[in-house]
């Protein structure tokens, strides 16, 4: 198994193709051009750090309920006055088991709440962040008619000349073993 056959692992094709946005970066757009695309960045990046921090406490405030409404349905529980023995029909008592100590809230419990409602509420928060700011993004960058051609341009060109990189890696691969990395 080849290294590149991971993402991670791949360091060659990352920098190549990081080198190739940078020369259309600075040889198809001008400045106005960059100055749009930064502020675009700017603004996926704001949304998605706010997005992530309200989901976050949103996580925290929900576990934070979930925990007060097991403890009082825990209390009730308790305080509820219950049988302690069944009597069957043919005369014989069997006694009933104290569930009460199993359904005690515990900090175990509390800690799987606040885990997975926090990694839930930073998840959903995120993405919902990263979705409004594409939006907001994507308003930028069309704002302006002209501009936005050029952009376009600029990224045809460079989606372009990966795929031509790519043929050429796989047209200098000689059989289906090299290409496969075996």
């Amino acid at each position: 198994m080849s290294s590149e056959s991971l993402a991670l692992l791949r360091k060659n094709a990352g920098e190549e193709i990081r080198a190739l946005a940078e020369e259309h970066y600075k040889h198809d757009l001008q400045d106005s051009d960059r100055d749009t695309l930064k502020s675009a960045a700017g603004k996926i990046g704001t949304h998605v750090t706010i997005g992530s921090i309200v989901g976050l406490g949103l996580g925290a405030f929900l576990a934070f309920r979930l925990r007060n409404m097991r403890l009082q349905m825990f209390n009730a529980f308790r305080a509820h006055e219950k049988p302690t023995h069944v009597k069957f029909a043919d005369g014989r008592e069997e006694a009933i088991p104290d569930i009460t100590p199993m359904m005690r809230p515990s900090r175990l419990g509390d800690v799987a709440a606040y885990t997975f409602f926090g990694f839930g509420g930073l998840f959903l928060g995120g993405e919902t962040g990263l979705l409004t700011g594409s939006a907001s993004a994507s308003r930028t960058i069309t704002r302006d008619p002209e501009s936005r051609k050029r952009i376009e341009t600029a990224f045809r060109r460079f989606r372009a000349d990966v795929l031509r990189k790519e043929a050429n890696a796989l047209d200098q691969k000689k059989g289906v073993t090299e290409l496969l990395g075996l």
